[in-house]
């Protein structure tokens, strides 16, 4: 496990997407009144799925979430402590502790039965938003510094192991609905890839599959950066239907 300094980990929800990297703050957001604590423990777990959060990383300070998150110090403990017994979190003590994403995440679920309105329903919505973010990105007036992120978010995913690729494919694609401008897009990004990757960890990784991915992903960042949106929502809805293919065949679902 490679550790990190303080200031190394508490610049993380500093870099922009100059860096290639989401800024997890940016997608803390106050719980629903009602099941709050219910509600803490999936925004919070929806962060480290989509990798928002990566392991060895830091969460942001336990003051400053329970005040993004609006609820209460005691509420945000809890959630915290159910996290850390599932095996997606732990805390280290020291001057450079912290509660602190973990390197091995939880066993699959593979005996989990989907229902297939359900997986359809997941993938119409991701289809719809994720296609869409990528037409709006071409269309963007995207500046230098959004340009070399966009670049190093691809780099950082086409050179991902296979126990990372998830995170960092996730990554792109929410630093592609970022360049569009619309928060409220980027939400729906988040929720499409936490949907999706619940599903996806249920299936084996396949190296042809992860080649065919990157390829796919170079050529949308492509179609990105010479502002070509007719391209870019095409490879992206290419791309998502691979990822629906392999999905119903693995877990045995027509379409």
């Amino acid at each position: 496990m490679t550790c990190e300094t303080e200031d190394q980990v508490d610049s993380l929800g500093e870099r922009s997407v100059a860096e290639g990297l989401v800024d997890p703050r940016s997608l803390i957001h106050p719980v629903r009144a009602g099941n709050t604590l219910e509600a803490t423990f999936e925004g919070l777990l929806r962060l480290i799925k989509v990798g928002a959060v990566l392991p060895g990383q830091r969460l942001p300070p336990e003051r400053e979430l329970a005040d993004s998150l609006q609820v209460s110090r005691s509420t945000l403990r809890s959630v915290l402590g159910d996290l850390q017994r599932h095996g997606y979190l732990e805390v280290r003590r020291g001057r450079y502790g912290g509660t602190f994403v973990i390197d091995s995440a939880p066993e699959k679920q593979t005996d989990v039965t989907v229902d297939p309105r359900q997986l359809q329903d997941i993938l119409a919505y991701r289809t719809v938003v994720e296609s869409g973010a990528a037409r709006l990105a071409a269309e963007a007036d995207l500046q230098a510094p959004q340009r070399r992120g966009l670049r190093r978010a691809l780099d950082a995913a086409s050179a991902a192991a296979p126990e990372d690729y998830r995170h960092l494919d996730s990554r792109l694609h929410i630093v592609i609905a970022e360049l569009t401008g619309s928060r409220r897009l980027v939400d729906c990004v988040v929720e499409s890839r936490a949907l999706v990757n619940d599903l996806l960890d249920r299936i084996p990784l396949l190296a042809s599959n992860l080649e065919h991915s990157n390829h796919q992903h170079q050529g949308l960042v492509a179609a990105i950066l010479d502002g070509d949106p007719e391209t870019a929502e095409s490879v992206a809805r290419a791309h998502l239907d691979g990822t629906e293919t392999l999905l119903r065949s693995f877990l045995n679902l027509s379409a």
